[in-house]
């Protein structure tokens, strides 16, 4: 694909460390292509059960393994990552396996997924520690006898309907903007 280098390379600035590129086309061909777009390793002529196999090696020695295909023979793989990432025109069964299904064949659409993906848990994370403290400072107010439980239960209630309205802006807009 034409954006596949740039892609690849917005990848590693997003934060991927290892970009691996498996295939089950020859060596010659696979060596070429990887070198073009700037991936980390290559392995050429897999079959399916190859694949899967190199994602349970990499899970066995702690790395969390982020697995893209759009074919018959990606489902094995799909299957054992700890997210299988399926193309939309791609098979139905690897659609089916995958735990998410990209709408579009450009590749920078997975650099989105992870934009997406942190942005919504730093807003998990923020939420959170609001929600937390918020309650924690109410109960203490409440205890100490600063604030009557009919004002706690107001004061939570609004926060709880401050947090959900907060939640629903969009993710984006909100992480490019810190």
């Amino acid at each position: 694909r034409r954006e596949a280098k740039d892609a690849v390379k917005a990848l590693h600035e997003s934060g991927f460390t290892n970009v691996v590129m498996m295939t089950g086309d020859n060596r010659r061909t696979a060596e070429s292509v990887a070198a073009e777009v700037g991936v980390d390793a290559v392995y050429a002529e897999v079959l399916p059960e190859d694949k899967a196999a190199f994602i349970r090696q990499e899970k066995e020695k702690g790395h969390t393994v982020i697995m893209v295909g759009d074919g018959v023979n990606d489902s094995p793989a799909l299957s054992e990552a700890d997210a299988g990432i399926a193309i939309s025109t791609g098979a139905a069964i690897a659609r089916e396996i995958a735990d998410i299904t990209v709408a579009s064949e450009d590749l920078f659409e997975l650099v989105t997924l992870r934009k997406l993906s942190e942005a919504l848990m730093d807003r998990i994370h923020g939420s959170y520690r609001f929600i937390v403290a918020f309650n924690l400072s109410l109960i203490t107010l409440g205890v100490a006898g600063v604030l009557p439980p009919a004002i706690s239960a107001l004061l939570h209630n609004t926060s709880t309907l401050g947090i959900g309205l907060k939640n629903m802006t969009d993710l984006l807009e909100e992480h490019e903007g810190a």
